[in-house]
């Protein structure tokens, strides 16, 4: 392990974030990363634990420990190489992950765990600066051909792993340029695009092949596509949202967070917005229904736009400030958590339901609401009216969309509609078509979509050869 006493010696140090007033002025990242020597001793306070927690708590298994004293060593290259045996992108979880590993940490017994996630960060951009991340091109071509179907984070890990493994791997993406929701749904204040550009560049030399602008089972037909490839994998989203069945819904003003989103991504990297109606929130009463990170990410893009006020509603209560570590730990806690958007100047109200909403000329004015119980029953005499001009609804997603091509393929789906396929094989019901990332799992974090992505690439590999060195 790295210092045995660390732990005792020095204290937990995290990143910061540049003043509000200063970054909700642009849509840059604002984390201010940790000085070389501040991210050597933050690694020298890992414990090197018998039983390491942290392991568990980080879905794709990052190896915490090891690259944490490879860190302390100041062997920078190591710690690259022993992060990106486990974790295609860390790039990506180093800065939008929510960090269940730190969770898991056992240091966070005492709520000062090692700041893993900004360790990770530190690691991975410096391996980017110093080149040390680079193609790493199939010794012998296997002469079998794989469509991936959908690029966010599970479709661009499986894509690299097969890649690697010497197939012929060809992701098609319905939107302008790969990325999925790391391009198109996480606003870049929180992660900035180029970080999925170098990664697309260094896929395409290993000998992936992106079709953009092509929505399959729209644009082509998905079993015309199966019949050119030796495995398809279904890796899109969990893209049908959760609705706000109420009087009033069908007024303009209220959109769904991932009509809203988009747009704002789509001008900042130059791209058409791909719609005649944009959605701004300059100017407006903004409200946001879900509490969420989706909800949280609306937050942030409207102070942005130069909303009047945000104000974002949750159905569940409050929860506690602190969670209760004897009873929790090393799960992910339920504990009040305040995201950098929600700094920034949001009012937050939990146990809140929307009854109805009205407005004047169609355009919606006033959202009205009742307080819950703890059963989410109305309480009377609880009512109360918000102004609204811009309503987003971010309450989740609870499927894949089923219309075209799942319905083309007839592929089985679980009680929950994703795509049914266990976790050993990722295969779904039809022969040679496989399913990962949300399309499986449902709407989750993008370390699990990398998890299922690599997962599925050893899975398609087996099948197709027999036998794979991929890891799982």
């Amino acid at each position: 392990m790295g210092k045995v006493t660390g732990f005792l010696e020095i204290d937990r140090r995290d990143r910061r974030y540049a003043p509000a007033s200063d970054r909700i002025r642009h849509y840059r990242e604002f984390v201010i990363p940790l000085s070389e020597e501040a991210i050597t001793d933050q690694a020298a306070r890992c414990m090197d634990c018998g039983i390491p927690f942290c392991h568990n708590g980080c879905p794709v298994n990052n190896q915490i420990p090891d690259f944490n004293n490879l860190v302390y060593q100041k062997d920078w290259e190591d710690a690259a190489a022993n992060l990106h045996s486990t974790n295609n992108f860390p790039e990506f979880t180093g800065r939008i992950c929510p960090a269940p590993c730190e969770a898991s940490c056992t240091l966070n017994i005492v709520d000062t765990p090692v700041t893993i996630k900004s360790i990770e960060c530190a690691i991975v951009d410096r391996a980017w600066a110093e080149g040390w991340v680079k193609p790493e091109i199939a010794a012998n071509k296997t002469g079998k051909k794989v469509a991936i179907i959908g690029s966010g984070p599970a479709g661009l890990a499986c894509a690299q792993q097969l890649a690697r493994a010497g197939h012929d791997v060809h992701v098609y993406e319905k939107n302008g340029k790969p990325g999925g929701l790391l391009r198109y749904g996480i606003p870049d204040f929180k992660m900035e695009k180029t970080h999925i550009d170098r990664r697309v560049t260094q896929m395409q030399a290993e000998g992936v092949t992106f079709h953009c602008g092509v929505n399959v089972g729209v644009d082509i037909s998905v079993n015309d596509l199966s019949a050119q490839h030796d495995a398809v994998v279904l890796a899109g989203g969990s893209e049908k949202p959760r609705d706000l069945t109420v009087p009033g819904r069908d007024l303009n003003g209220v959109h769904f967070a991932m009509n809203f989103l988009p747009q704002q991504n789509r001008r900042v990297s130059h791209e058409p917005d791909g719609t005649n109606t944009p959605i701004l929130a300059n100017g407006k009463h903004v409200v946001v229904i879900g509490g969420g990170d989706t909800g949280s990410d609306c937050i942030g893009t409207s102070i942005r736009q130069g909303a009047l006020s945000v104000t974002q509603l949750e159905i569940m209560p409050a929860p506690p400030e602190k969670e209760n570590k004897a009873m929790t730990w090393p799960n992910w806690p339920l504990k009040m958590r305040t995201s950098s958007s929600q700094e920034e100047g949001a009012k937050r109200d939990f146990a809140v339901n929307t009854v109805s909403l009205s407005g004047e000329n169609g355009q919606v004015k006033i959202l009205h609401c009742i307080r819950v119980d703890e059963k989410m029953k109305p309480i009377p005499g609880s009512e109360f009216d918000l102004k609204a001009d811009l309503v987003l609804l971010a309450m989740g997603f609870v499927s894949p969309i089923h219309e075209g091509m799942l319905a083309s393929l007839g592929v089985k789906l679980d009680g929950r509609g994703n795509v049914l396929a266990d976790v050993n094989n990722y295969q779904a019901s039809v022969d040679r078509v496989f399913a990962c990332g949300d399309m499986r799992r449902g709407q989750s974090l993008v370390v699990w979509a990398i998890r299922e992505g690599r997962q599925a690439a050893h899975a398609v590999d087996k099948s197709l050869m027999g036998t794979t060195t991929l890891p799982r």
